[in-house]
């Protein structure tokens, strides 16, 4: 995370956008499962591994995600269309974004932005919870994601401005 901080082009702002799909998509193509995990044309979000286990709870009216990261792994999330909290329950982690990079020391919470993606990356074992919305309270993880992210920025603001 170090690192990115350093790259003078990675910046933050509106240059966010462009380098961290440039670097996201750079990842996929040395994706390997092992050292590299992405997600596929089929399944374009990583939803359990080995590298990187994801949990899905469910209630009346709210999903919850949790993500258990492993020391030093990072983690580019997908765009998220509504406002929602996050929190970090277990561990410590760096998150960079376009207003910049903030450290995070478990407990504690955040509120995520719509429109915003992240980069994670964990200082030891980490857990975090996503939660959001679920008013037709399905179970179908594929269906939910449809309906909280984004896979890029385009998709998002067709969706943000009423196009989808």
């Amino acid at each position: 995370m170090a690192e990115l901080q350093k790259i003078s082009n990675f910046g933050i702002g509106k240059d966010f956008e462009t380098n961290v799909t440039k670097l996201e998509n750079d990842l996929k193509v040395i994706a390997d499962g092992e050292g590299v995990i992405a997600g596929t044309e089929e399944n374009p979000i990583v939803n359990d591994s080995d590298k990187i286990p994801i949990e899905h709870f469910f209630m009346d009216g709210v999903y919850i995600r949790k993500m258990t990261m492993f020391k030093d792994f990072v983690v580019i999330g997908a765009i998220h269309k509504h406002l929602h909290m996050c929190f970090l329950l277990q561990g410590h982690l760096s998150v960079a974004s376009s207003t910049g990079v903030k450290e995070y020391i478990a407990p504690c919470y955040i509120i995520a932005e719509p429109g915003e993606k992240r980069i994670l990356y964990s200082h030891e074992d980490s857990c975090w919870y996503n939660t959001h919305k679920n008013p037709s309270n399905t179970e179908d993880v594929r269906k939910l994601e449809k309906q909280i992210v984004a896979l890029s920025y385009e998709e998002y603001k067709k969706y943000k401005y009423g196009k989808n």
